[in-house]
């Protein structure tokens, strides 16, 4: 489908909300900035493959960004929409979650629902089955410090209790990544110089314990999956 070309008959329009899903677009098609973007506070872009979100300053009323099931990555880049309170992100290529969410509270001061789920950046079994429920309580305590407006994050509401956790943990929750060239700076050993092995325990033979987690999540369904968790007399 052309980008310039919207399909009448998957768009949907009424009381400020906009809705344009599954039209395999790459980036906002430029007629719903023109049409649109001064009248909407509520848009769905979801199940297509958006790439960019250039165009996105036209909507400065916005108060919910839903654009699950795209292909943004860590290139992502956002422009300062002071109403935003709601972005759904779920099920993209989002990686590096301290830059994510570094954009995010520059971007949008008033957020405060936020959903990562199926992307890397939120380590729970639904992007990566090594995740357990720790690795997600972490990255949990570690978003809540840095947006510390936020009264959702994925499919559950933040509790007391988490806000006062990340406000002492948080800040040490953040994942750090070795640099890319990290394998080129260790040293190299000597050619004819014979290795030397590791001194085993043989005390600790036998005595390894795995580490099991169940998963919590549950992500099914269309369209602005993150929403179903709310209901009015939470927002």
């Amino acid at each position: 489908m052309e980008e310039s070309r919207v399909n009448n008959s998957a768009l949907y329009f009424e009381n400020n909300q906009l809705s344009y899903c599954g039209q395999e677009c790459r980036r906002i098609p430029p007629a719903l900035q023109t049409m649109y973007g001064a009248k909407v506070k509520c848009l769905d872009l979801s199940y297509n493959s958006i790439e960019t979100l250039k165009g996105l300053d036209q909507f400065g009323r916005l108060e919910e960004l839903i654009l699950d099931n795209n292909k943004l990555n860590d290139a992502i880049s956002f422009p300062y929409l002071a109403s935003l309170r709601t972005l759904s992100l779920n099920n993209n290529e989002i990686v590096d979650l301290e830059e994510l969410i570094d954009k995010i509270s520059k971007r949008f001061p008033s957020l405060t629902y936020l959903s990562l789920l199926s992307n890397k950046a939120c380590p729970n079994q639904l992007s990566d089955i090594d995740k357990d429920d720790s690795d997600y309580q972490r990255y949990r305590y570690f978003v809540i410090y840095m947006l510390p407006n936020l009264r959702f994050l994925d499919s559950r509401r933040i509790s007391s209790e988490e806000q006062k956790e990340a406000a002492i943990r948080g800040e040490f929750m953040r994942v750090r990544r070795p640099p890319t060239d990290e394998c080129d700076a260790l040293p190299v050993q000597a050619k004819g110089t014979p290795g030397r092995a590791l001194p085993v325990d043989f005390g600790a033979l036998g005595k390894h314990r795995g580490a099991y987690g169940k998963c919590n999540y549950k992500y099914t369904g269309k369209h602005s999956e993150g929403n179903r968790f709310i209901v009015n007399s939470d927002l």
